[in-house]
């Protein structure tokens, strides 16, 4: 069978760029999965997880939104962040989570709070704490 490349980015970096066995991602129509051979196709991305494979080795990572486009067997992902399960802080995202969820307690009509960016901050905290505590 063939091989993949995958390539990760970022506003601040390239994250992964490497030939890989298969890519699962969270996409806005579910999660998919890519193998060599894969159809030519774009969807978004949403907050997840992402798994590869590459030899025996098993990556995981946590994925903000952004695009995936997967065409000759290159799968090329742009989100707004990445992070590798080794690089993520459970306690800071358990930190991050505490404070959305204040801010959501607060009433809409008495206080200044912006209830959409929020909730998408409770759920990357979610979502980040979620992969940490899969790869335990």
């Amino acid at each position: 069978m063939g091989r993949l490349f995958l390539e990760i980015v970022t506003p601040e970096k390239i994250v992964v760029s490497q030939e890989v066995d298969s890519v699962v991602a969270p996409g806005t129509d579910g999660e998919f999965g890519v193998l060599p051979g894969h159809i030519h196709f774009l969807t978004g991305i949403v907050p997840g997880e992402l798994r590869y494979n590459a030899g025996a080795g098993k990556e995981s990572m946590a994925v903000t939104t952004g695009f995936a486009e997967v065409s000759n067997d290159k799968v090329s992902i742009l989100v707004d962040a990445a992070e590798k399960t080794s690089e993520i802080d459970a306690e800071r995202a358990r930190q991050a989570m505490e404070r959305a969820r204040e801010r959501l307690r607060k009433d809409k009509r008495t206080e200044d709070v912006d209830h959409l960016r929020a909730e998408a901050a409770l759920r990357r905290a979610v979502m980040r704490i979620r992969v940490v505590e899969k790869a335990i």
